[in-house]
């Protein structure tokens, strides 16, 4: 095994806007905790923390040199709300994880991948799905802060087209305003009816 992946989803939960899988790619051996300080479970870090990490791997893949190329690399990969209420939550991050690990990596042989939870990659893949994975191994926590930060930053854009509901305080999920806006103003294309 030549590369080590981690996978990890977020917006699993909420009214509106897609779900995010963060698929991360690093060679065997590396020391991510090195390199990305503070990695940790997005959920335990604050935005701001999140944003910071984000940028090191953004900066980290753009810059590493032509020998290291392909050595770490990462992809986060949505589905839409109008996808989630065709096949439901649980199908359109299988989808998700599918198409993230195939386009990182499409050999399989050269690869471990570690999921979090109860995520599934496609079968030719060796993988271990552990529990509580975003805080135990620390590839799959860089996989979460990158679903996380990308699916925040397009819910903030999305805030825009639509912006009676507030997604860029509570990015889809069901709290009071959210609610309070839905009954004043309906749904819009961005709400998961099979959630509401």
């Amino acid at each position: 095994m030549k590369f080590l992946i981690g996978v990890d989803e977020a917006g699993r939960g909420p009214l509106a806007g897609p779900v995010a899988v963060g698929v991360v790619l690093v060679p065997m051996g590396f020391d991510i905790k090195k390199y990305f300080p503070g990695v940790a479970d997005s959920k335990k870090l604050s935005p701001k923390k999140r944003e910071e990490i984000y940028k090191l791997l953004q900066n980290k893949v753009k810059n590493q040199d032509a020998s290291a190329k392909n050595s770490l690399r990462y992809i986060v990969v949505f589905a839409s709300a109008k996808v989630i209420d065709r096949v439901g939550i649980t199908k359109a991050v299988r989808q998700c994880v599918s198409r993230g690990v195939k386009k990182i990596v499409p050999n399989p042989e050269e690869v471990m991948v570690l999921l979090d939870g109860l995520l599934i990659a496609p079968p030719e893949y060796t993988q271990q799905t552990i529990i509580k994975g975003d805080v135990t191994e620390s590839v799959i926590s860089l996989a979460s802060i990158a679903a996380k930060v990308e699916r925040d930053r397009l819910m903030c854009n999305l805030a825009k087209k639509f912006p009676d509901y507030g997604f860029e305080i509570h990015k889809g999920y069901g709290t009071k305003k959210h609610y309070e806006a839905i009954e004043r103003c309906g749904l819009c294309e961005l709400h998961r009816k099979t959630f509401l």
